[in-house]
């Protein structure tokens, strides 16, 4: 399976959807290799610690990493340049679009739909960083977006403080804690959305690939 995560600006939680859809496929028992193919190599320096279970390596080193990899996660470039997003999201079985409730966010996952579409490119997008006392806001840009034929992930991922903390220790968000030693009760929401999320992706690859076969 391949997945290409790709982000239209930075700030869309791009590198922490790659990381946590990788992780909750590796605890499922899954070889998962996340290409690091973002400048920034923020998917890099995320995995820089070696405690998330499975291996972050550079675009260049991809060809060798992946080869026993059943899954492979490509974090891609923070950019909305066409030629990019064509590259990157070529092979893949589908592209995720993590997705803020921003209107400016909705709008440029809405013009990247339209280039992945024209290229037949299976994509789906990702409400996150939604803040559940503003969830109305979430409501609209699903609205939106679903309004202009995109497929968008039945959940969506909580606007946490302990997903920031989990990228500077270098784990999930399970796992994060806060400088005192104690965990965020609020993280276990976190690490369920990305659960649910990466489930409902396995479903779709699922379904699409009993589609072609009875075709």
């Amino acid at each position: 399976m391949f997945v290409t995560v790709f982000g239209q600006k930075g700030g869309v939680a791009k590198t922490c959807t790659s990381i946590h859809l990788a992780s909750v496929w590796a605890q499922q028992g899954c070889a998962v290799c996340v290409v690091d193919a973002d400048r920034n190599r923020s998917a890099t320096a995320y995995g820089a610690r070696g405690l998330l279970g499975f291996d972050v390596v550079p675009v260049e080193a991809a060809a060798k990493a992946t080869r026993t990899a059943q899954i492979v996660i490509t974090d891609g470039q923070a950019s909305s340049h066409e030629d990019e997003l064509k590259n990157l999201s070529a092979g893949s079985d589908i592209v995720v679009l993590p997705t803020t409730p921003q209107a400016r966010s909705v709008e440029l996952t809405i013009e990247m739909s339209a280039i992945l579409r024209g290229y037949g490119i299976r994509h789906a997008a990702l409400l996150v960083k939604v803040d559940t006392r503003k969830q109305r806001f979430a409501d609209e840009a699903r609205d939106t977006l679903e309004g202009f034929g995109l497929e968008v992930l039945d959940g969506s991922i909580p606007l946490l403080a302990a997903f920031d903390k989990a990228e500077v220790q270098g784990v999930t968000v399970r796992e994060a804690v806060d400088d005192k030693g104690r965990s965020d009760p609020r993280r276990m929401m976190g690490w369920a959305a990305y659960c649910a999320a990466a489930n409902q992706l396995q479903a779709i690859l699922k379904a699409d690939s009993a589609d072609n076969l009875a075709a």
